[in-house]
């Protein structure tokens, strides 16, 4: 059949948003592979589905698909870009959303400018629920890799992170230590990795090594990891401006049991259909 499409993208972290509320597809992990393939597909870091609620008290059901096939929980640029293309193709004409995910509810609002503001959930630091392998909550932990120690903060964003502080995000072994990290067995359902540079108190710069995909140009969960965990560390104030190679978020959080706010752009770059 022909499928229409959407690739948007989010600071560079780039989507391919299928809507299944108008078209009827049943959607299997080889066709995401397909779609997500650079050379024989569209091409994508992640694929975005738009369904019905499956609830009364929201108004989309939004999964996530990384390019390897696998559903993950969340993520933050991929909200808003659901949010700017839920209400572009008149799916919508709200601009307060509440939309289900496998991590739970979350809430997007659409400013001026093409920015979209998405509060991202109450992160978790109990290891047990992130999921990781610890005997107690702590600030940071210490992995050990090929005989290498490297200091960790880890956080749930309804997705599992861990994040280490570096010198200088340009020259951080990003591409092998993540690829190292993600597999850790102390994390039993993988992880993705951030690099975090701190300039100052409210800027940061952030590399992501995304479970399942590698290394994005951008990452809103993994901006709102560093953030949440670079203010539990003492490191940062309640408001930071992250720089990633995509572009810029600004993430806030006011501490324990509030949520995540994360502020930024999304962007349509082209439709069409693909035969699948």
């Amino acid at each position: 059949m022909l499928l229409r499409f959407t690739k948007m993208h989010g600071c560079g972290n780039d989507f391919v948003v299928l809507d299944l509320i108008t078209q009827r597809f049943m959607l299997k992990e080889r066709h995401v592979r397909k779609l997500a393939d650079r050379h024989f597909g569209i091409g994508c870091d992640q694929l975005l589905v738009v369904e019905p609620p499956g609830r009364p008290d929201v108004d989309f059901r939004y999964r996530i698909f990384n390019a390897d096939g696998s559903e993950v929980e969340q993520c933050g640029n991929g909200a808003r870009c659901f949010a700017r293309f839920v209400y572009d193709k008149r799916l919508t004409g709200k601009k307060q959303l509440r939309v289900e995910t496998r991590a739970g509810i979350i809430e997007l609002s659409l400013l001026p400018n093409r920015q979209v503001q998405v509060a991202m959930g109450v992160p978790c630091f109990e290891p047990a629920a992130i999921p990781f392998e610890a005997g107690q909550a702590a600030t940071t932990y210490t992995l050990s890799v090929d005989g290498d120690s490297h200091e960790i903060a880890v956080v749930s964003m309804g997705n599992p992170h861990s994040v280490l502080l570096v010198d200088d995000v340009r020259t951080a072994p990003v591409a092998e230590l993540g690829a190292r990290l993600e597999q850790h067995p102390r994390f039993p359902q993988r992880v993705n990795v951030g690099f975090m540079q701190v300039l100052a108190r409210d800027v940061i710069n952030l590399r992501v090594f995304e479970r399942g995909v590698g290394e994005t140009l951008a990452c809103g969960t993994g901006a709102c990891a560093a953030v949440v965990t670079g203010i539990q560390r003492g490191l940062l104030d309640t408001s930071v401006h992250v720089n990633l190679p995509g572009g810029s978020l600004q993430i806030e959080w006011q501490g324990p049991g509030q949520p995540a706010i994360m502020t930024g752009p999304a962007t349509t770059v082209f439709e069409g259909q693909i035969q699948i």
